[in-house]
């Protein structure tokens, strides 16, 4: 089970205000950086339109491709980590996240299938990764629920990622010299893809989500007592569960369909933030959707800095990262504590 949700060890409010601090300046920094450099001290100069007569480059590089990828490294950031807690509560599992139960790559599965087998197109593209999303997180739910403990749910999303692994290989054989060069880099994550009017859809329809699962940390917290104990306090557990699932799958699927695979935000954020405040959701989720959009947003900043002029692919960073953790983790042989 889930390290419990008592006392947070410190404060909530000041460490939000810390991650709000370093969110900010990571923003600032990150919109700095890449291939064509810009002072931090011309950015706001940049922003309001008080140009000089060189500006013109730096003002199209900062508006158009930089600030919108940073803000949805933002949105991305926070929503994974979002849904990393959702996962890890609702199967009283602290090694559930997207990626490990399968979410991620059904939703890979559902986007690769339209990219391949029709036109495109991101609203064809997000709608299929949502379906696949959706299916594969019913198949991790009603397989690894017959067994106790993570053996069930870990051996589900295996098997799950292993099978989408596979269907993704056969639409990539497939695929022609265009498609073959998009899948390949999308498979491995990337934010090159945002743009203002990605984002003015995108952003409002996952911030009202991510608004719907914070409002949700009684029924996370009560799911930490265990089925019977939430039940006895009141909560139709069927009914919570399904629509905890839907709302995730509604995030990821449409995320995955921009930035292919990022993975471990939702399972490294939500341990490290947990090991800070505890387990506590009213503090815990949105404390990690800050933590995750930070983490993101360093992530991508580094993606264009360590092979300038070039670009790392942002989830070989992530894996990076994420990978040793995950092994530590388990290493330890117990759950993040309370």
């Amino acid at each position: 089970m889930l390290a419990g949700s008592g006392s947070h060890k410190l404060a909530p409010r000041p460490v939000l205000i810390a991650l709000l601090c370093c969110l900010a300046v990571a923003t600032l920094a990150s919109s700095a950086s890449g291939a064509v450099p810009i002072p931090w001290s011309r950015i706001p100069g940049l922003l309001w339109g008080d140009l000089a007569a060189d500006d013109a480059l730096l003002h199209n590089v900062l508006l158009h491709i930089r600030l919108p990828r940073v803000l949805f490294s933002i949105v991305a950031g926070a929503a994974l980590a979002a849904t990393g807690v959702t996962m890890q509560a609702l199967f009283r599992n602290p090694l559930a996240e997207p990626g490990l139960v399968g979410i991620s790559s059904g939703a890979a599965l559902g986007a690769v299938c339209a990219i391949v087998m029709t036109a495109g197109g991101f609203f064809l593209v997000a709608a299929s990764a949502f379906a696949g999303s959706l299916l594969a997180t019913f198949l991790a739910y009603s397989i690894g629920r017959r067994y106790r403990g993570v053996a069930g749910l870990l051996l589900a999303g295996i098997a799950i990622n292993t099978i989408a692994g596979s269907a993704i290989g056969i639409f990539t054989y497939l695929a022609n010299d265009s498609e073959l060069r998009d899948l390949t880099f999308w498979t491995m994550g990337s934010l090159a893809g945002a743009d203002w009017r990605m984002l003015l859809w995108l952003g409002p329809w996952t911030a009202l989500l991510l608004i719907y699962l914070c409002s949700q940390w009684r029924v996370l917290n009560a799911l930490l007592l265990g089925e019977r104990e939430a039940a006895h306090l009141g909560f139709e557990l069927a009914v919570l569960r399904r629509r905890l699932i839907v709302v995730t799958a509604l995030i990821i699927g449409p995320l995955v369909a921009v930035t292919g695979g990022i993975g471990f935000i939702g399972l490294v954020v939500p341990h490290l933030v947990r090991m800070v405040l505890g387990a506590h959701h009213r503090y815990l989720l949105p404390v990690s959707l800050v933590a995750g959009a930070l983490v993101l947003t360093l992530a991508d900043c580094l993606s264009r800095v360590l092979v300038s002029p070039a670009e790392l692919p942002i989830g070989l960073i992530t894996s990076l990262v994420g990978g040793p953790f995950f092994f530590w983790l388990l290493s330890r042989g117990r759950s993040a504590p309370a």
